[in-house]
C-alpha cells in the first residue's frame, strides 16, 4: 500500500510530535515534520507531500507567505494546503465556511480523528 505523504509545518514541536504519532498510528501516511518556517519551502520540494498541514502564525515566515510561494511553483500548486491556526475558534471556523485565504483550516486545539477526517476528505477530493 502507497502512504500518503504529509508534510506538518507546525513552530510548536510539542504540536507537531502529537499530531505526527496519531498519523503515525493510522499506518496510511508517512509524515514528515518541519518546525522551521523558513525551511517549509525547501521541505515541500524535497518530500514532495501529498497534502500540506500548515500553521498560520509562525515566526520569521507565516502560512500565508509558505502557502503563496508555493502556488506560484507549477510543480506544487496543485498539493492540498490545510491551514492549522489558534487565532480563530471552531465557530468561526464553520461561520468562515472552513476555509481561508481559499485553503481549507482548522482550529487549534484539533484532536486527531477530526485531523484524520480532514486529510482524507481533501485527499480524496485532490484525487
Amino acid at each position: 500500500m502507497t502512504k500518503h505523504r504529509i508534510l506538518l509545518v507546525d513552530d510548536e514541536p510539542a504540536f507537531t510530535r502529537v499530531i505526527k504519532r496519531y498519523l503515525d498510528s493510522v499506518g496510511r501516511y508517512e509524515v514528515r515534520i518541519e518546525n522551521d518556517s523558513t525551511k517549509a519551502v525547501a521541505a515541500v520540494r524535497e518530500f514532495r507531500p501529498s497534502l500540506i498541514l500548515l500553521d498560520v502564525i509562525m515566526p520569521e515566515m507565516d502560512g500565508g507567505e509558505i502557502a503563496a510561494q508555493l502556488k506560484t511553483d507549477a510543480r506544487f500548486k496543485h498539493v492540498p494546503i490545510v491551514f492549522l491556526t489558534a487565532i480563530v475558534s471552531k465557530e468561526q471556523v464553520q461561520r468562515q465556511g472552513d476555509v481561508i485565504g481559499g485553503h481549507p483550516f482548522l482550529a487549534k486545539p484539533v484532536d486527531a480523528e477530526q485531523v484524520i477526517r480532514f486529510i482524507d476528505e481533501k485527499l480524496r477530493s485532490a484525487a
